[in-house]
């Protein structure tokens, strides 16, 4: 290479580094910025993080196991050794383990459930028996009942009404779900509100197993003993602990009785593998299932009720337990008082290699990197709070007790919450507030894929051009330059901050390609997790890349790099979905309402089957949504006016910045989301029977779903109102910096 093709070289490269102006930086500064991110990329290393996964990852690390405890020790030690102050914050949960797990078929036929997963030699983690839990329901209630099964499905509502057109119901009986579509706490909380004595859940192999690819040894996908365990807490009432909603579950907390808890279930649930499965499933009569219904057993797959009859017996062990949640400092040098806080939870499901300690690796890294710039003289204007969370697989416990006890700190402090939660390969994938949207879109601009070279953002581009499965989508992926951030339910550590505080909040994780199987299963292990999810960590350095990029420039922003046309722009959709919404279910009502009546139904019905015509349902009324959209409007031009403010002078206005980061405290409101008054934002929340799943303007778009036609138009008042008050925030910001 002669020396003008190196200075070309060298200038294009520069120009790349250099090109873009990072949002919330002035110029000057957005170039020391850039160059400060690729100083921090030399210290993220993959043979660390390996080191780090196969030691955190050598045994069951569950919460209240001993090395639950070994872990967050090590975590602290290696943060103090790094520079931190740390300190590991105690709270006294309740914790169920399991006493008595039985499942013995009686009639036709007898079978007992071996309720437990084999071994491999193939992977030694898996050899390892001392301290392991066995698959089992996180706080399903004690009980020991007998009765017929019927096969619900995936335990959902619309599955339900299936049934019902049947003639069946579960009154009575033992229903059993598969795993999927819906979280799984959602399948016993309805099967009780709908009769049913105790559930069952298994995983069907068309979703999670042979049919899906090779299991595991020779694939990464469930064997036939795999078994995923996994909370049913009612988390879409309150997560964090059963005794203390709403306030830290320190040693001197006022708790309620057991009997007062109302996320227990009111029902007795077991998990078990499509081993165990098979021959309930193989027993069981009745109409066949519906088509859409059938799973990839080799059996004719049956509703029942019966004759498969079972006895299911479940008692725990109520016991209060040690959470450690590690909190590591490191404070701002000019705004000591506003907090970043990135976390990722240490408690796993037995080994728990891929959930959760590829993500914790990966934030390890990010701090050490962070603390190494810190010690070269550059340390982060705003503090830098690393959190390490326990009791997150039983219910969000750690980090929500932790918020709730700190709440009046946080909603004065806390700027932004960064989660991670596990990590894989493939494309990466962000959730999270809409006003860190063009955020997020800038950073994956500059963060490459390991593999390919291009930007994470055209891969992901690239991805949703050939998977989007929607006109909107497909016309987003074509036409509009930032990807959208997906909206956030629930399902992991950023619930408290973001639905309970309104702190904006992201969850960021790699996926897509790294194959599962070993969710919440003994096969969580570092030896399935380097074979077959991401093999020599490549995309666990990706992760630290993006997250760190993240943690470090809200860190240092001038200006908090907070945007807000692709909120309005997202706020806008939502509003069109719920017109959609409540049009479609409007006319779909009256054409099947008026199919039952004139008999179409009947008449195309197979007289052999006993299948009845749904029921009739009420007609939708017309609802006023000129509120909401009189309120997007003014959020729209808000938001317009908003992108002026281009320029970052040197002089930050602190002003400017406190109204930006309390922005998202005015997208809840106190009373919270109607039958829940935890969840207090009224942009996001876990859908009540979806329980992970998000759903957006959640008090509208529930009282249309759930058929509350009285509720919808206050609640489209008490949602305009929220957005009006964005919009006038976002008013004040631009007279605060001018």
């Amino acid at each position: 290479m002669n020396k003008f093709t190196l200075f070309l070289a060298l200038f294009f490269i520069n120009h790349q580094l250099f090109a873009e102006d990072l949002l919330g930086f002035s110029i000057d500064n957005s170039d020391f910025q850039k160059q400060l991110e690729a100083d921090y990329d030399k210290y993220v290393n993959s043979e660390e993080m390996d080191d780090w996964l196969r030691y955190l990852s050598r045994e069951p690390h569950h919460v209240g196991s001993l090395a639950g405890k070994k872990n967050a020790e090590y975590i602290s030690n290696l943060l103090k050794s790094w520079g931190y102050e740390v300190e590991i914050s105690e709270y006294h949960v309740l914790i169920p383990t399991p006493r008595i797990r039985e499942l013995r078929m009686i009639a036709p036929s007898l079978y007992e459930a071996t309720l437990d997963e084999d071994s491999l030699p193939e992977d030694p983690s898996t050899l390892i028996r001392e301290n392991l839990l066995p698959p089992y329901n996180a706080f399903s209630t004690d009980g020991k009942v007998e009765g017929e099964l019927v096969f619900v499905n995936y335990g959902m509502p619309q599955d339900y009404e299936v049934l019902e057109r049947y003639g069946i119901d579960v009154e009575g009986k033992i229903a059993i779900a598969k795993y999927g579509r819906s979280w799984r706490g959602i399948k016993p909380k309805l099967a009780g509100e709908k009769g049913a004595i105790g559930t069952i859940i298994y995983s069907d192999p068309a979703d999670d197993g042979f049919g899906v690819g090779d299991v595991y040894p020779k694939g990464p996908f469930k064997n036939e003993s795999g078994v995923q365990r996994g909370s049913v807490m009612d988390m879409p009432t309150y997560p964090g602990d059963v005794l203390t909603p709403g306030i830290g579950a320190t040693k001197s907390a006022k708790r309620l009785s057991f009997n007062e808890a109302i996320t227990i279930t009111k029902i007795p649930v077991l998990p078990i593998s499509y081993r165990d499965a098979l021959p309930l499933l193989s027993a069981m009569e009745g109409p066949v299932v519906p088509p859409e219904w059938r799973g990839d057993l080799p059996i004719t797959y049956h509703l029942g009720p019966g004759p498969a009859k079972v006895k299911l017996n479940v008692e725990f062990n109520w016991e209060t337990t040690v959470a450690y949640n590690v909190i590591a400092t490191l404070k701002g040098s000019k705004f000591p008082d506003e907090w970043i806080i990135r976390g990722n939870h240490h408690d796993g499901w037995n080994h728990g290699a891929a959930d959760p300690i590829s993500g914790m690796v990966a934030l390890l890294s990010e701090a050490k990197a962070i603390a190494q710039l810190a010690k070269m003289g550059h340390k982060p204007a705003r503090t830098i709070i690393y959190a390490a969370w326990d009791a997150e697989e039983v219910g969000l416990i750690g980090s929500t007790e932790w918020v709730e006890d700190h709440a009046n700190e946080l909603r004065k402090h806390a700027v932004a919450y960064l989660n991670t939660d596990g990590n894989s390969r493939g494309f990466v994938n962000i959730g999270g507030s809409h006003i860190l949207e063009r955020f997020f879109n800038q950073i994956i601009e500059q963060v490459n894929d390991p593999i390919l070279g291009i930007s994470l953002k055209q891969r992901k581009q690239a991805f949703l051009r050939i998977n989007s499965d929607s006109e909107q989508q497909q016309d987003d992926a074509e036409n509009r330059n930032d990807i959208r951030i997906n909206p956030l339910g629930s399902g992991s550590d950023y619930t408290p901050f973001l639905q309970h505080l309104g702190i904006a909040s992201a969850n960021i994780a790699f996926g897509g390609e790294g194959s599962g199987g070993s969710y919440h299963t003994l096969y969580d292990t570092y030896e399935h997790f380097t074979k077959w999810r991401d093999p020599g960590l490549i995309y666990g350095v990706s992760l630290a890349q993006v997250a760190g990029r993240a943690t470090l420039r809200l860190a240092n922003a001038e200006r908090l790099p907070f945007e807000f046309g692709g909120f309005a722009d997202n706020i806008q959709l939502y509003v069109d979905q719920l017109e959609d919404l409540a049009n479609s279910m409007r006319e779909n009502t009256i054409i099947q309402n008026a199919r039952i009546n004139d008999g179409t139904y009947k008449a195309a019905l197979d007289p052999n089957k006993n299948v009845m015509p749904p029921k009739i349902k009420n007609n939708v009324p017309y609802f006023n949504f000129s509120p909401l959209r009189n309120a997007v409007t003014k959020l729209v031009n808000s938001a317009n006016d908003f992108k002026a403010l281009t320029k970052v002078n040197q002089e930050v206005n602190q002003e400017v910045n406190n109204l930006l980061y309390t922005i998202e405290r005015l997208m809840t409101r106190n009373e919270g989301l109607p039958g829940r008054e935890w969840y207090k934002h009224y942009i996001y929340a876990p859908g009540y029977y979806t329980g992970y799943g998000v759903k957006t303007i959640p008090a509208v778009r529930e009282a249309i779903e759930q058929r509350e036609f009285d509720q919808v138009e206050n609640q489209i008042n008490l949602s305009a109102e929220v957005v009006e008050k964005i919009a006038a925030r976002i008013d004040a910001i631009i007279i605060a910096a001018n």
